[in-house]
């Protein structure tokens, strides 16, 4: 199990949650997609809303990858490739290029979330499919994806220190709400066959002991019937306070 880390020494301001920000975590199977698109057609109902991934490589930025003439296909295959890998931190990053890749897929991510930043700083309300995170390595768990040890290269350890400083900064920026869908790992299975247990298990074994720096948290049984599931989580976007952001 990866180690949880205080990398948030040096990023400790207490700045005010992102107005209008709604995270959406999860393990795969806990039906997020289908949540975070009922959460935003409830929101596009009152007023502007849309919807952010704010993970790595996922399926719809594979197809617009794969979209680009000649080199789309395989360029999608190699990343996606390098992001599996780079999910599972009991595996150790292979050479300081695929650290380079690792990186480019954080800075990637942090732009997302300043564009994130300012359409809430316009009004406009965001449901976001996953969030970044400061606490526990990991892609897979949305964190820093380049760590490094005294033995390795100066420049991936540089690269390291420089991963870990992004996500130190994205951890500042926490949404006005996270709604966590919690789920076993033999359900989550059963709706993801095509997954690998020991990672689905991993990945529920450690979403329970992300705080989020601190933001307010949402707790749902996924397993629970949908429409239970969407009820609550309706009710939790209407009870949001709107903190102004700093």
């Amino acid at each position: 199990m990866p180690k949880k880390t205080n990398y948030n020494n040096g990023y400790s301001r207490a700045l005010p949650a992102l107005k209008g920000v709604v995270a959406v975590v999860g393990c795969d199977g806990t039906g997020k997609s289908t949540l975070t698109a009922d959460l935003l057609a409830n929101l596009q109902a009152k007023g502007p809303a849309q919807r952010r991934y704010l993970g790595t490589v996922s399926g719809e930025v594979g197809d617009k990858i794969k979209a680009l003439p000649f080199i789309g296909v395989p360029l999608e295959r190699y990343l996606a490739a390098k992001a599996f890998r780079a999910q599972d931190m009991k595996k150790k990053i292979p050479g300081i290029g695929t650290a380079i890749i690792m990186h480019l897929f954080s800075i990637w991510r942090a732009l997302h979330l300043i564009k994130v930043m300012r359409l809430s700083r316009r009004g406009v309300k965001i449901i976001a499919d996953r969030y970044p995170q400061a606490e526990i390595p990991g892609f897979r768990y949305d964190g820093p994806g380049v760590i490094a040890t005294s033995s390795d290269s100066w420049l991936l350890r540089k690269l390291a220190s420089r991963e870990q400083k992004l996500y130190q900064w994205m951890a500042q920026y926490k949404p006005a709400l996270v709604i966590r869908l919690n789920i076993d790992a033999d359900t989550a299975f059963s709706r993801k066959p095509d997954h690998d247990i020991a990672e689905l298990q991993d990945k529920i074994s450690i979403m329970p002991q992300l705080n989020f720096n601190g933001a307010k948290v949402c707790e749902l049984d996924a397993r629970a019937p949908y429409d239970e599931v969407l009820a609550a989580a309706i009710a939790a976007l209407s009870q949001v306070e709107q903190p102004t952001n700093g």
